[in-house]
């Protein structure tokens, strides 16, 4: 056999001379071989068998470096799905608070806001109610003050009504009611 064969094919040559051989009378598990050959085929086996040992060896070396690399790679890519994950759970976690105050924010807004316009209405319509307080008080002076007028010029003063078009007071007060008066005049 010659020096390129593989351990493999010398340990199958082994096996088919073997195998092949002729039987002794003596009994039908003893085989005669060539004893040069086999011894042959041996030395050859023993040549090899360190270069596909180390050849083995440096396989599954090999294999075990990319069995490594592809476990640390498949770590890094797990970690790095973990982070991009958690991340976008974290974005969402933020965005939810942040709706959440937002939704927050509006409705105490528009609490606010009602409250101002219930307020601003409140406080409008008290200063118009003073302003016609006022305004019916200041009528009163001037209706007062010239009664006192006509009373001192010795004229007569007509008894007026109220306009038809003028808008009801909320709190009613009593018009005075102007007749003639009549001074007495000593003479």
């Amino acid at each position: 056999m010659a020096m390129e064969s593989s351990a493999l094919e010398i340990i199958e040559g082994l096996y088919k001379m073997v195998a092949e051989a002729w039987g002794v009378p003596i009994g039908n598990e003893k085989c005669i071989v060539e004893r040069e050959v086999v011894l042959s085929m041996l030395d050859e086996l023993k040549a090899c068998l360190p270069v596909e040992i180390a050849e083995a060896r440096r396989l599954v070396s090999s294999r075990t470096e990319y069995m490594n690399s592809a476990k640390k790679e498949a770590e890094a890519l797990r970690q790095q799905a973990e982070e991009q994950a958690r991340a976008i759970l974290d974005k969402q976690v933020i965005m939810q608070e942040a709706r959440r105050r937002s939704e927050e924010m509006l409705a105490s807004a528009e609490t606010r806001s009602r409250e101002l316009r219930r307020v601003a209405s409140e406080y409008v319509d008290d200063a118009l109610r003073r302003t016609e307080e006022a305004m019916a008080d200041a009528l009163g002076n001037v209706r007062a003050t010239r009664a006192r007028f006509v009373t001192l010029t010795g004229g007569t003063m007509p008894v007026e009504s109220e306009p038809a078009e003028e808008a009801p007071v909320e709190e009613a007060r009593p018009t005075p009611t102007f007749v003639e008066i009549v001074p007495d005049v000593e003479e």
